[in-house]
């Protein structure tokens, strides 16, 4: 089929390169190049990057409100459009331009977890399962009918970032399968709606006086953006790993509990910082970072 992709970072990227292999992708539509890195230069999306890879063209409209906008995409003639993970929404004109429409691959289990974030929101929330839906695009908020559905569980080892990889490679299969055959949509079911607002760079300060086991969601639905943090003094500390301790404690929220990154959270329970990374330097387990640095016993983080 002629397809017109949609989509901006690494998860859609993966998704085109398995459509453009079985199909003519005869454009990309992507967010426009971002300030990144400490230069603030000017770089383009992963799917831009990968459309020119290809030889795709790409294009890059701040807007796809305007007429002449939606007339560019509609001279395009296509078949079907695909939409993963784009950023803009997509006004009725163009939901209608395609042959056959638009097709979004989400990555939740819908109608759990709709809206910008939901590889985060489901590790937050401490689901037990994620995964893709397939969707037939309307004019709402992933509120379409679905085509087919994917399942990846979340394990206590479960990443954003390890997620998002699954969900990557599910999404291209799934949307491979459903360019092939065509399934009859399904209406989504009106029970179990939950949204999945976009992440804030200010959640990843780590609140002590959430229990620890939220706090250990935290930490692992921020990796690898924007990572949990906390602060010692005029340092930013940031985490990447923790696990909850069965102590229980009445120490204030944010004591340090031992000289091994043991931490009082709320609700009487405890948290071991297990793999950190001070500012400046790298990546490390906690016990080869307290070889050179300590947090000693009765410290008082910030909540």
């Amino acid at each position: 089929m002629k397809v017109v992709f949609m989509g901006t970072p690494d998860i859609a990227a993966t998704v085109l390169k398995a459509i453009a292999a079985k199909h003519e992708v005869i454009c990309a539509y992507t967010q426009p190049p971002r300030p990144a890195g400490k230069g603030l230069k000017l770089s383009p999306s992963a799917v831009q990057i990968t459309a020119e890879q290809l030889g795709i063209p790409v294009r890059c409209p701040i807007s796809l409100r305007k007429p002449e906008v939606q007339a560019e995409f509609a001279a395009l003639k296509a078949d079907i459009g695909v939409v993963c993970a784009y950023g803009l929404i997509l006004p009725q004109a163009v939901l209608d331009a395609p042959r056959l429409g638009c097709l979004n691959v989400h990555a939740s289990l819908l109608p759990r977890w709709r809206g910008a974030a939901p590889i985060q929101r489901a590790i937050q929330a401490g689901d037990a399962e994620s995964g893709i839906t397939i969707m037939q695009m309307d004019a709402g908020l992933d509120t379409g009918d679905m085509l087919l559905k994917g399942v990846v569980p979340i394990t206590p080892d479960t990443t954003a970032g390890n997620l998002h990889d699954q969900l990557a490679v599910l999404g291209a299969d799934l949307m491979l399968k459903t360019l092939a055959e065509m399934p009859s949509p399904t209406p989504q079911p009106t029970d179990g709606i939950t949204y999945a607002d976009k992440i804030r760079k200010e959640e990843a300060l780590i609140d002590w006086t959430k229990s620890a086991m939220q706090i250990e969601r935290d930490i692992r639905a921020f990796n690898p953006f924007p990572i949990a943090y906390f602060m010692h003094g005029s340092e930013r500390i940031r985490v990447f790993g923790a696990e909850v301790e069965p102590t229980r404690t009445d120490a204030v929220p944010g004591t340090v509990l031992d000289d091994r990154l043991l931490i009082a959270c709320g609700g009487g329970t405890a948290l071991r910082l297990t793999v950190l990374q001070r500012a400046g330097k790298k990546i490390m387990p906690a016990e080869d970072l307290l070889k050179g640095w300590t947090l000693p016993k009765g410290t008082r983080l910030a909540v």
